[in-house]
């Protein structure tokens, strides 16, 4: 079987799937649930110093399900532990001392002044972790208080405040990005300037899941009043790994280590940010949905994938994305696709006529009889009915070879690349020549 051990920065665990910081590494009863179950490392939920941490009673979390009532999205509204310090520090050590071969690394979030910080490190690091994560993402509760989302948002106080931990600790140092933020690469940028170790993203989205129709405030609802929160699940997959894939191949940031998070619920998820770059990948929806034993299915199912496809190990794929992931003006304009309808799988249920008539380029047909066919001569390729279609691979885009004719356009299809930067039609290209 392919090897699954990582070493993500000198932390080594026997597989890359780690629980995120997050109610599922509260304690130690959960965390020692999890090693016991698969998981490959955790980062214990955030540690502070504040003694007056009080969470609601109420409900904690908003939810988006899918029509099947499948979980995509969670909207928490919890804050960082409200046990004590020391109890935590106590739990941490016992499990490392019991599990030396799985990673523990330590979140933390303290007022962002040096004494603070400096003052709570050597505790974290007598408890034998490996690790610790700096949490400056956290969107509700905590960044009011001038934490969490309030340093992260600030590539200045990003990287003051990883220099002071680099500088007191000798454990690697960890900086969890917030996505609330334009753009992510400049708080990665200052994370690296400030000498961390490595960054992990993304941390929650600020968000407002639904409103309580009868009651008229925000769900989840205390007491007749809600507050934003973070949104976390599959739904923000597809932005995590944007952010992922933007940190990877920035020049200035390339190579630093990442540890990605956000909606990985399968072992194809986590492939895909290991793919862009990722060195370990952390989970807390899937965790929260399934239980811990979902882990099984990710090792088993990205084990058997890697023997498929020929890779020994993670290295051999980590990345290997990235070269591929480009800014829109560099995509290749001469090639052309057009779509096709398999009418072994058609159902006739005419989703991609709907959806084509209404809302795209008139390019499928529908004769009396319910059989639908693409009109070559107007389809651009957009693949909304292949995304549209009930029925997996009954619609698919076939690629023109070079020198054929478009029916849409009438020109030749050219085997040349051309981008935008030198296109015709564009009159910047066309001022430079």
């Amino acid at each position: 079987m392919a090897d699954l051990r990582t070493d993500f920065v000198g932390i080594k665990s026997p597989n890359p799937f780690w629980l995120a910081s997050a109610p599922p590494t509260d304690k130690e009863y959960n965390v020692r649930r999890a090693f016991e179950a698969g998981w490959g490392g955790v980062v214990w939920k955030t540690l502070g110093y504040d003694p007056h941490i009080v969470n609601v009673n109420g409900p904690r979390y908003g939810a988006i399900w899918g029509a099947d009532r499948r979980l995509l999205g969670l909207n928490n509204i919890e804050l960082i532990t409200d046990r004590p310090l020391q109890v935590n520090l106590d739990e941490i050590t016992a499990v490392k001392r019991d599990y030396p071969d799985r990673a523990v690394v330590v979140s933390l979030m303290v007022p962002c002044d040096e004494e603070s910080w400096k003052g709570i490190l050597p505790a974290v690091e007598a408890t034998g972790a490996d690790g610790i994560e700096l949490n400056f993402g956290c969107p509700h509760g905590m960044s009011e208080r001038g934490m969490g989302a309030a340093v992260g948002q600030v590539p200045e106080y990003i990287e003051m405040v990883a220099r002071w931990c680099k500088a007191s600790t000798r454990m690697p140092v960890i900086v969890k990005l917030t996505p609330n933020i334009t753009d992510i690469r400049k708080p990665a940028r200052a994370a690296k300037a400030g000498g961390a170790d490595a960054v992990s993203l993304i941390n929650t989205i600020s968000s407002i899941t639904s409103v309580n129709l009868d009651t008229f405030s925000p769900e989840p609802s205390i007491d007749g009043k809600g507050s934003h929160g973070g949104y976390c699940g599959p739904a923000v997959k597809p932005i995590a790994l944007n952010m992922v894939a933007e940190i990877a191949r920035d020049p200035e940031t390339a190579g630093m280590p990442i540890s990605g998070i956000g909606g990985i619920t399968t072992w194809r998820d986590a492939a895909e940010f290991i793919a862009l770059g990722s060195g370990s990948v952390q989970v807390c929806t899937a965790a929260m949905t399934y239980g811990f034993r979902v882990v099984q299915e990710m090792i088993s199912g990205l084990n058997q994938w890697m023997d498929e496809q020929g890779h020994a190990r993670l290295a051999d794929f980590q990345g290997r994305a990235v070269p591929n992931v480009t800014d829109w003006q560099y995509l290749n304009l001469n090639h052309v696709a057009k779509a096709k309808i398999n009418q072994d799988l058609c159902i006739s249920c005419g989703r991609c006529y709907a959806a084509c008539e209404d809302t795209s380029h008139q390019a499928i047909g529908m004769s009396a009889d319910r059989v639908f066919e693409v009109i070559d001569a107007e389809c651009v390729a957009c693949n909304l009915c292949v995304n549209v279609c009930p029925v997996e691979n009954c619609i698919t885009m076939e690629t023109m070879p070079a020198g054929a004719t478009d029916p849409r356009t009438g020109r030749v299809v050219s085997g040349e690349y051309a981008n935008w930067t030198t296109h015709p039609n564009n009159p910047m290209a066309t001022a430079a020549e």
